[in-house]
Order: structure tokens, then sequence, then C-alpha cells
């Protein structure tokens, strides 16, 4: 597949393994999985055909790893992400002391005013780098990256976990931890 194929199957992947599964008449199981053969026949039956060596690629080659198979290769699910109600049963992990936001300029009022919080996911995404922030926010327009004190908020009771695609989550980031970098 060339790169815009990748993206626009990926794009659709992203859809329905965190949004809307219910648009192709599937259903993920409480942690979020779906058989990859349901998968593909509701992505054929949609007029959106795909081969499992297409889906194999979009997996292996999707540089945010938005997507992962079970260990028997015939589930597939979303890493994070979702707005459907699904529980990735993460386990609590100890963040690097210093994690970060990207954002653009018009949020930071709202944001400096009631922190960060999830919106329509189950939880605030966070990374490890300013570098992995700045891309997540550029697709918004000019990024400002926010600089998280995630050792103060973990001292403070805050719980987090990891992502299998390394993005950081915890439900919500309160004003006094956030700070312009």
């Amino acid at each position: 597949m060339n790169e815009k194929e990748l993206i626009r199957l990926s794009k659709r992947l992203a859809r329905h393994l965190r949004h809307d599964p219910a648009a192709l008449g599937l259903t993920l199981t409480p942690d979020g999985w779906v058989a990859v053969d349901a998968l593909l026949g509701a992505l054929r039956a949609h007029g959106f055909p795909v081969t499992r060596a297409e889906l194999d690629e979009v997996v292996a080659t999707n540089t945010k790893r938005r997507f992962a198979f079970d260990e028997t290769g015939t589930r597939i699910r979303a890493n994070q992400g979702h707005s459907v109600a699904v529980d990735l049963g993460l386990p609590d992990a100890t963040p690097p002391d210093v994690l970060y936001h990207g954002t653009v300029a018009k949020f930071l009022d709202a944001i400096f005013r009631e922190g960060l919080r999830p919106m329509n996911r189950h939880a605030v995404h966070l990374s490890a780098t300013t570098d992995t922030a700045r891309t997540v926010a550029a697709r918004r327009g000019k990024p400002v990256i926010l600089r998280i004190d995630a050792a103060a908020m973990t001292a403070a009771g805050h719980r987090f976990q990891v992502s299998a695609n390394n993005v950081w989550l915890t439900t919500t980031v309160p004003p006094p931890y956030l700070t312009l970098t």
C-alpha cells in the first residue's frame, strides 16, 4: 500500500476501533478487542474491502502504533484514545518526573483555569517527550507545549497508566501541575 492508502485505512480503523464500532455492526469486548475476521468482514460489507496483509501492514507501520493484535493475532484493538466504553486493563505505572501535552494557544485560558480534562475520551493523553507532544498538537495548528509535573502529581496520589504505544494516561491534570515550556 502507498502512504496515502495506509493513512486512509488507519483513519478508518481509528474511527471504528476507538469511536464508532456500531457503524460497522461491530461490538468491542469490554477490553476493546474485536475479532480480525469480523472487522475485515464488516469493512468489506460496508464497501471498504481490506485484506489481512493490508491490515497487518497498517498495524506494523503506523508511526503512532495506534493498533495492536492480541498474542494470537486473531483479535485487534486500538491502544488508547477511545470515546466508547472500554477498559484496556492497563496497570498503574510510575511516570517520568515530567510529561508533556501538546495543544494550541486558543485552549490555554481554559486549560490553565480548568486543567487538562479527557473531554470525549477516557483519559488525558500525555507524552514523554516534547517532540511527540509537538507532533500531536501540530494537527490543530501552531503547537504550544505544556509541561506536567508528573512527580508531584504522583506524590499527591494521581494515578497514571502507559499504553502499548507509550502514551501516558491519567484522568485529569489540575492547573497547579501545568506550566508552559
